[in-house]
């Protein structure tokens, strides 16, 4: 970016959008040292994005590891406090390998994290902050919504190996009907609980058009009780339109349970924002309490504009002497389909996507 119009980076617009969102909701602020004992990833490696951890050897003598997550820390440098919730946020630096590069990244990532007596109101109210956190993002947005109790309702009378059980998960996952027939057939999963699998990964769509079909194949389990009481919560809300049920979203392993969930904006082909109820982890790092968050993947929202090489969404121009009250209103109405810079003239070396003129009270494309 040349320093035109906006001299934040998307991501870092977005951590001050999202720091005031949270702040709001009551959330504490949460700051970290860079490092951690090496021992505390090595235990705790299938929770990890990434399996690659940088790591050195302190002056007296202990591994250590450059931090590639932060819900780790956050979990074990903190403490339990009964019959109460503890509300943190965070902005921190990871390093991990990122996705794109395929190469060891320092990349900034925000989320919160609520640990403690969890809820249906506190995990409504997470839901209900992921929704908000992809609008302040872009304003076309989707939050997919899953439970991991149905899966396990289906599969815990089978006794499936690890093996068997992480095949049906990535089947899932990947919305392979076929390849999940044939894992059904190789663990021995009986035709019926394999028919039922196989219908659950063609269920996607809004939860008053999936939860009935849902209820119809499975019955009113508490797994399918709990995700009509919170999406039946978001019924007249801003943020109503923006569910979708997609069990799909899976996260396979030993440490997440419960209500997980992605979120998508316009313009990022993977998903910006992950979470989910992690109670597991916790009872495995010693803690009483549950815990629910999520986390902003904030390397993923510059992809779309870096690939396409431009550095704002729109330019418009306009000529002194105009209705500055009327152009105002025109650059926010622009601004919410993305960045955008007034000027008179078109700067030799900034780059757009679309260019348009203010002239005579009225906005026109050029």
């Amino acid at each position: 970016m040349n320093g035109y119009g906006c001299t934040l980076k998307k991501e870092e617009q977005a951590v001050f959008a999202l720091r005031g969102l949270y702040e709001q909701y009551g959330y504490a602020p949460y700051k970290m040292s860079k490092f951690e004992e090496y021992d505390l990833y090595v235990r705790n490696k299938e929770f990890l994005i990434s399996d690659g951890v940088i790591t050195f050897t302190d002056t007296d003598g202990k591994l250590m590891a450059l931090k590639p997550d932060v819900t780790l820390s956050i979990i074990k440098n903190s403490r339990d406090e009964a019959g109460c919730v503890q509300r943190v946020y965070y902005n921190e630096n990871v390093y991990r390998v990122s996705e794109d590069a395929h190469c060891f990244k320092e990349i900034l990532q925000t989320g919160v994290e609520c640990m403690g007596d969890i809820d249906d109101c506190t995990l409504y109210e997470v839901l209900r902050l992921a929704a908000e956190s992809l609008r302040r993002i872009h304003p076309k947005a989707v939050l997919d919504i899953s439970h991991l109790g149905v899966l396990e309702d289906l599969l815990a009378p089978l006794a499936l190996s690890a093996e068997g059980q992480a095949a049906v998960y990535r089947c899932v996952g990947e919305k392979n009907a076929h390849e999940l027939q044939a894992v059904c057939d190789t663990y021995g999963i009986p035709d019926p609980t394999a028919d039922t699998l196989r219908r659950l990964v063609g269920l996607y769509g809004p939860p008053a058009a999936v939860l009935p079909r849902l209820a119809d194949l499975l019955g009113e389990t508490p797994a399918v009780a709990q995700l009509r009481r919170l999406t039946d919560a978001f019924a007249g809300s801003a943020w109503a339109e923006m569910l979708r049920i997609d069990f799909s979203v899976v996260a396979a392993g030993r440490y997440y349970n419960g209500i997980v969930f992605k979120g998508f904006v316009a313009g990022s082909p993977d998903s910006v924002l992950s979470g989910g109820q992690y109670d597991k982890l916790m009872r495995r790092m010693g803690r009483r309490g549950k815990a629910v968050g999520f986390a902003v993947y904030l390397d993923r929202l510059g992809r779309d504009q870096e690939a396409a090489g431009y550095d704002v969404d729109a330019l418009l121009l306009y000529k002194d002497g105009c209705d500055l009250a009327a152009l105002m209103a025109a650059a926010d109405t622009l601004r919410q389909e993305g960045t955008l810079i007034l000027q008179k003239e078109i700067p030799q070396k900034l780059t757009y996507r679309r260019l348009y003129a203010f002239e005579d009270g009225e906005v026109r494309p050029l």
